[in-house]
């Protein structure tokens, strides 16, 4: 998940380096450090050659992963063998490949039922961190053929093997190339290039909005998201983390849930099965590890993020890249096999702890952080790697070398502290117009209403001040602006639709709609009419109505005489003069740099809007 900097350049150096001096064909992975050694109790869940249901990993020494075709011919084989198993659709990727997911359960429903409490895991989100596929298979094998099946007793399974399928069938030795194994390995992004975790929030992709579906309809009592993470070398094997890294989750029963029941209960598990487990060690800096490893909110692009919305207790397993492959699966096999007994234990507190959730009625929205300026905690004896710095031709600067020595050392915890904070309305109030962000609202299953009657109504309607794209990512050019806020009332049309805050997904409602948020539909771009100019009018007009302005509004003549003598540039530019004096005009009209969402502050009227 964790992007990086130093090691992709000093692989690429190294790759460059033995393209030009190798006289026969070289490997991507040869340039990686040392592996270290390891041998641990998970690996007696590896079945022996030859076994009727070994899996295409396992059969490859872990060396290679199975296409997506192969994938699903031995799951429909599984599923024929077992009735513990079954086999579905729930979408098709952009190029049309059927999404996959795979229901584990000894309860008497039909395909697509809902039975007992849902453990729900995905893998390859993230096509190159494709460790949860292999282990998943092995589980199900084990659940299904080899005497796991008292995992089913209190809870399901359900498992998606690949989500980013599209990017899976892409599979090169060149993609992930800080990722030790398998040798081939899908892509980051999907069809489309787009970052499958980073949009959960804005529903672009329809792997994401199939997937948010498949959360709406089961509703887990867990949801596990497989990756493999960047970052620096460490002894760590299995690390797993949880939105905000459970001390900045929006939403606090499930967040200690995680941290007081799931984490020790993972932790134990691997450990025992020889694994090196700790909490994600997201670096400040992967140059100097010993800066930091950083703790902050989420908000709900990512998967961790959207699960803390709404309320389903999410985690977030990253693999270390630099483990081999064989040791990653198998890790990843030990912490589901371990989430599935916590979750059937677990069950009466985990339905306790969503209820409490969404229960919740936040009056506010944390929008902006700032790295605390003092560690809010220490990893007293990190199990680091060391590492040497050599001259690299490529950088023209000093590159990391690691080396395999392993070493401890004190880690500090950098935390956040809270910069900007937006108080929630009432409600949002959304034109009819804007079907693209009230379809999106719908897909996530927010509770929206219709305004049947034109009616005034106390609002807050929001200014833009110095809007501007930003850098394009994850399929969208987002949107940066300040903003202002002014109170009236307005005459809302019929058929605006009514987004109330209090309701289960407000805060989530919030995160998409408060124009403040880092993760809202304004700054993911959908509102790109909000930085189109009203139309002109000549100089010769405006001119004399703007002096007009000045000369019946003191408070306006006052203020313009403030920035006439602070402002030098502005004084003596017509056309900034014009535009600050036409920002003060008593109608500006809709497109005059303001945010098309209403924000309710007000008792709503005597009409009662009629539920969507």
């Amino acid at each position: 998940m964790l992007k990086f900097g130093t090691l992709a350049v000093a692989l690429a150096a190294a790759l460059y380096a033995a393209a030009a001096g190798a006289s026969e064909e070289f490997s991507p992975a040869t340039v990686l450090p040392p592996a270290l050694a390891w041998s641990g109790a998970s690996e007696k869940r590896i079945v022996p050659a030859g076994d009727p249901w070994i899996t295409p990993a396992e059969a490859a020494g872990f060396r290679t992963t199975p296409g997506y075709d192969e994938v699903r011919r031995w799951l429909e084989k599984l599923e024929k063998a077992s009735p513990l198993i079954s086999v579905e659709s729930f979408g098709k990727t952009g190029e049309g490949r059927d999404l996959l997911m795979v229901r584990a359960s000894n309860s008497a429903i039909g395909k697509g039922g809902i039975g007992k409490p849902v453990v729900l895991v995905q893998a390859g989100i993230h096509s190159g961190e494709i460790d949860g596929k292999d282990a998943g298979l092995m589980l199900l094998r084990d659940i299904a053929m080899r005497g796991k099946a008292h995992l089913l007793h209190k809870v399901d399974l359900v498992f998606v093997p690949i989500l980013n399928i599209d990017g899976h069938e892409r599979a090169s030795p060149w993609n992930f190339l800080h990722v030790r194994g398998p040798e081939a390995k899908g892509t980051e992004g999907n069809a489309r290039n787009i970052n499958l975790n980073r949009d959960y929030a804005k529903l672009d992709t329809p792997e994401v909005r199939a997937m948010v579906a498949l959360l709406r309809q089961l509703d887990p009592a867990l949801y596990i998201d497989c990756h493999v993470s960047g970052g620096f070398d460490m002894q760590y094997d299995v690390t797993y983390t949880y939105a905000g890294w459970g001390k900045y989750a929006r939403h606090r029963a499930t967040a200690l849930w995680l941290e007081q029941r799931f984490g020790p209960a993972v932790h134990d598990a691997l450990t025992r099965a020889g694994h090196e487990p700790i909490i994600y060690p997201s670096p400040i800096d992967t140059r100097n590890p010993q800066a930091g490893i950083r703790y902050s909110p989420e908000g709900p692009r990512y998967s961790t993020g959207y699960g803390d919305f709404i309320g389903v207790p999410t985690v977030l397993v990253e693999n270390h890249m630099l483990k081999p492959y064989r040791q990653r699966v198998l890790g990843t096999y030990v912490l589901l096999e371990a989430a599935l007994k916590l979750a059937a234990r677990d069950a009466g507190r985990l339905a306790e702890a969503k209820a409490l959730d969404r229960a919740e009625r936040p009056a506010q929205l944390l929008t902006r952080w700032t790295p605390a300026k003092k560690p809010i905690g220490w990893v007293d004896q990190f199990k680091g790697i060391a590492f040497e710095t050599y001259p690299s031709a490529a950088t023209g600067r000093m590159e990391q070398r690691w080396t395999g020595q392993r070493i401890t050392f004190p880690m500090p915890v950098i935390g956040q502290d809270a910069t900007e904070f937006v108080q929630l309305p009432r409600a949002w109030l959304i034109p009819a117009a804007q079907t693209e962000v009230i379809a999106k609202l719908r897909l996530h299953g927010i509770r929206l209403e219709t305004i049947e009657a034109e009616r005034p109504l106390s609002v807050d309607t929001v200014r833009l001040h110095d809007a501007k794209l930003a850098k394009a990512h994850d399929g969208r050019i987002p949107l940066e602006a300040r903003f202002t806020h002014e109170q009236g009332v307005v005459t809302i049309p019929a058929g605006t639709v009514r987004v109330p805050s209090d309701q289960p997904l407000g805060l989530l409602a919030a995160a998409l709609l408060e124009p403040e948020s880092q993760d809202s539909f304004l700054a993911w771009g959908l509102f790109p009419e909000v930085l189109s100019k009203p139309a002109g009018t000549e100089d010769f007009v405006m001119a004399p109505i703007l002096d007009a302005l000045l000369a019946s509004d003191a408070n306006v003549q006052a203020a313009f005489e403030r920035r006439l003598a602070s402002d030098p540039v502005f004084a003596a530019s017509p056309d900034s003069r014009l535009a600050w004096l036409k920002e003060r005009l008593p109608y500006r009209g809709v497109s005059s740099a303001a945010y098309p969402v209403w924000r309710e502050v007000a008792e709503a009227g005597v009409a009662t809007p009629k539920a969507d």
